[in-house]
């Protein structure tokens, strides 16, 4: 079943919403999951079926349900949310593909620094109250300028997860 979006302006709805992160630390053999309680975001979809839009991630209300890891997680040596109190991503274009898979073209900003980013996404539901997109992927954190990896035990990339609920914007 295909699902039709209308265009227009879309306001995230972060109580419906989800970013979640994990990383495998101490050598591989401990999974650190933790999730973003402060998510916001608008988007754009255009009459050509394009869309564009931000979303805006708190670096401070990351959870992992440890205050002592939290904290280092916004240190300096990760985040440095005190500087950078804010992770964006930019979407420059997303397009619809085959079936629900939505190809998103971004741009992801850690610490101030900004990458390109593709995300493949599923668009699982859209109807008359929104619609809402589940996405997948991989962050090297070093092309973040997050090198902190005591005794080597943080290697390889964090996996983030989000579940993103948009809703009509007021005009």
């Amino acid at each position: 079943m295909t699902v039709t979006v209308e265009t227009g302006l879309w306001q995230l709805d972060p109580t419906a919403s989800a970013v979640a992160v994990r990383h495998k630390s101490f050598w591989g053999l401990v999974t650190v999951k933790g999730a973003f309680t402060g998510v916001s975001g608008r988007g754009e979809v255009s009459a050509d079926g394009t869309a564009a839009g931000t979303l805006v991630i708190d670096a401070t209300s990351l959870d992992t349900k440890n205050k002592k890891r939290d904290d280092h997680l916004r240190s300096a040596d990760f985040f440095d949310a005190d500087n950078h109190p804010e992770i964006t991503f930019a979407v420059r274009g997303a397009e619809r593909g085959a079936g629900d898979v939505v190809q998103v073209d971004g741009q992801l900003t850690v610490r101030g620094i900004s990458r390109p980013q593709k995300v493949t996404a599923k668009l699982v539901s859209a109807d008359a109250e929104g619609l809402t997109l589940e996405a997948e992927f991989q962050v090297v954190r070093e092309e973040f300028g997050i090198t902190f990896n005591q005794m080597g035990m943080m290697g390889g990339p964090t996996t983030v997860a989000a579940t993103l609920r948009f809703t009509h914007a007021a005009v």
